[in-house]
């Protein structure tokens, strides 16, 4: 590899970089075996073939995991419109990278394929993210949209499909009636201090409360983003 390829790489650290060149790192055998199923490799670096000091130069941990990839960008093209028996998670603004990469290995552990998030959401290829899906962004399929203009189009073209979202004031999450469709729709998770948009609001058919225990009772103000969306996707694969 060149001198000038090494600087190259070494600016993926930044998403303009990562999005001028199409590609990203991976690191740790376990992450690059995973993702190197899904995407092309452009280059390994090895212990065996590279010389520490040029790993390190790349890698955006303190210690370096043993191997680094570099990885070819996928381009999914325009984000599909959920059918009925699938269900989509979408992310309004949720910007911290370790949420964001949690949030993906959670979608992944419960079979959710398509997750659509709004252009201000953390980047999904960033080296925190992909060292925090484990591999799960080999399997789940990370698109980057307008948001609600997406979510208006999935209203106008299946009226039916619920999209849920999470409020404080909606509703039980364990109450009888709270999912009409298990299977199907959008679930929508807000940003950390947030929320969800006034525009996404508007474009919710229902709205979902994690409520906490005891009732009546003060707690904290709020649950973090990625624990809430893995309590309200295991209630939704709950038979």
């Amino acid at each position: 590899m060149t001198q000038h390829e090494f600087k190259q790489l070494q600016k993926l650290h930044l998403k303009k970089y990562r999005d001028e060149f199409s590609l990203f790192v991976a690191e740790g055998d376990k992450c690059i075996g995973e993702l190197s199923a899904a995407f092309e490799v452009v280059h390994l670096l090895t212990p065996a073939d590279t010389p520490l000091r040029d790993i390190q130069r790349i890698s955006s941990l303190r210690t370096p995991q043993g191997s680094l990839a570099v990885l070819r960008k996928p381009d999914y093209g325009a984000c599909p419109l959920p059918q009925p028996g699938t269900l989509y998670l979408a992310l309004d603004e949720v910007q911290d990278p370790g949420n964001l990469g949690t949030i993906i290995r959670t979608a992944d552990w419960f079979g959710i394929r398509h997750i659509v998030c709004s252009r201000n959401t953390a980047d999904c290829f960033s080296p925190k993210v992909v060292q925090a899906t484990m591999g799960s962004l080999a399997r789940v399929r990370v698109y980057y949209t307008n948001l609600t203009a997406w979510l208006s189009s999935v209203r106008a073209a299946s009226p039916s499909l619920p999209v849920y979202g999470t409020l404080l004031d909606g509703t039980d999450l364990y109450s009888p009636h709270a999912l009409p469709d298990r299977r199907s729709g959008v679930i929508v998770m807000g940003n950390e201090g947030n929320g969800l948009s006034p525009e996404v609001r508007r474009l919710l058919t229902c709205s979902l409360r994690i409520p906490s225990f005891p009732p009546d009772v003060p707690t904290c103000e709020s649950l973090n983003v990625a624990i809430a969306t893995a309590i309200i996707l295991a209630e939704f694969r709950r038979v």
